[in-house]
């Protein structure tokens, strides 16, 4: 299993991941983990990449999943299986609103709710931001895979999913 997750935040990414890894024998590699240098400042492209790279090299069986265009771009060679969830921008900001407290990103639940405004606004720009966060660009990584790939519009779709 070689997979990356793509879509928006809130798009459940992270629980599919977790969930067809329950069941395998394979890591799970959130591209937040890499992306940043603990809070908003983004690490350099190649910093991040090499990161993705030695986790895919240290693993034959893995999911990764993330919102970054700009570094899936880079890794899409190296999967078998693309796996685009797009269940709308509204559902995901009712994800966004319902997600747990998330210790690996916050300090605190309080600290995590405090920025849900900025996450619901940067949510809700998805279906017009340009840059590599936004579905425009995740439509061109969608398309242009040559490999298998599947598309979930709704997530009905993708809580049945099951390992291969």
């Amino acid at each position: 299993m070689k997979v990356i997750v793509l879509g928006n935040a809130g798009a459940g990414k992270s629980t599919l991941a977790r969930r067809l890894i329950s069941k395998q024998l394979a890591a799970r590699l959130s591209l937040d983990e890499v992306a940043f240098h603990g809070g908003t400042e983004r690490r350099l492209l190649q910093d991040s990449l090499a990161d993705v790279k030695r986790f895919i090299a240290n693993h034959e069986s893995w999911i990764i999943e993330g919102c970054y265009a700009d570094i899936i771009e880079l890794i899409l060679p190296d999967c078998e299986e693309l796996i685009f969830l797009n269940p709308g921008v509204e559902i995901c900001i009712a994800h966004c609103r319902a997600r747990p407290w998330e210790p690996e990103k916050f300090t605190s639940n309080r600290e995590q709710d405090e920025n849900l405004g900025n996450l619901v606004e940067w949510v809700r720009s998805y279906e017009t931001r340009t840059d590599e966060y936004g579905l425009r660009r995740h439509r061109i990584l969608y398309e242009s895979f040559q490999g298998k790939k599947r598309e979930f519009k709704h997530p009905s779709q993708y809580e049945l999913q099951q390992p291969e």
